[in-house]
């Protein structure tokens, strides 16, 4: 199975190919700064060139997306803008420009995250894109042609990011990410299609 890993040398994307690797199978490292191939999902001309040079491969999964984080009084046009052209936008372009590269019975993996649903001060345009992200995916997985599948993967703060965003979530229990990328392999790997894979929870939950 040939496999476009985006975001692979990131904090998650690291896991997820270290997840992929104890198999037969053949990883495309993509990444803005390092990689096999460097390259922006989020970028405005999106994947379509390296995917055209990459094709035929059998999964895209994307391991990578930023938002703003601020007061909601506060946040601008422009951040909101960036939020939804990086993780939301990025994402569902990354989908459609697939399509004619991707093989039969292939399968994408995206990212979300709990904050979907367990929204937190500061978090506000994380939480609109997460959920925006499950309704895309619900939504595709009953119009993909030839047997196509997708998933995405919501996890918690991952325990490696406590550092730089623990002071927003007090209380809270984080997800490793080697757990997280247990998530990707499922997707890649496994049958299921329109699931959102729930990794980690809120000490409240």
């Amino acid at each position: 199975m040939k496999i476009l890993l985006i975001g692979a040398s990131g904090i998650l994307g690291h896991k997820v190919d270290a997840a992929l690797s104890d198999s037969e199978h053949q990883i495309v490292r993509i990444g803005r700064k390092s990689g096999d191939v460097i390259a922006d999902f989020a970028a405005p001309q999106g994947m379509g060139a390296i995917y055209a040079s990459q094709k035929p491969f059998d999964a895209v999964a994307i391991a990578a997306g930023e938002v703003a984080f601020g007061p909601l009084s506060g946040i601008t046009r422009e951040q909101w803008q960036f939020s939804f052209n990086n993780k939301l936008l990025g994402q569902i372009s990354a989908v459609q420009q697939a399509l004619p590269y991707i093989n039969d019975g292939g399968s994408f993996t995206l990212i979300g995250g709990l904050l979907s649903e367990d929204p937190i001060r500061m978090g506000s345009a994380a939480s609109t894109v997460n959920r925006a992200l499950e309704g895309f995916v619900i939504a595709a997985a009953i119009e993909l042609p030839r047997g196509l599948r997708i998933n995405l993967v919501s996890p918690y703060f991952l325990e490696e990011s406590m550092p730089q965003f623990g002071n927003l979530v007090p209380g809270v229990i984080p997800v490793p990410a080697a757990t997280a990328a247990q998530a990707y392999k499922r997707s890649i790997l496994g049958a299921h299609t329109g699931q959102i894979y729930k990794v980690g929870a809120s000490l409240y939950n």
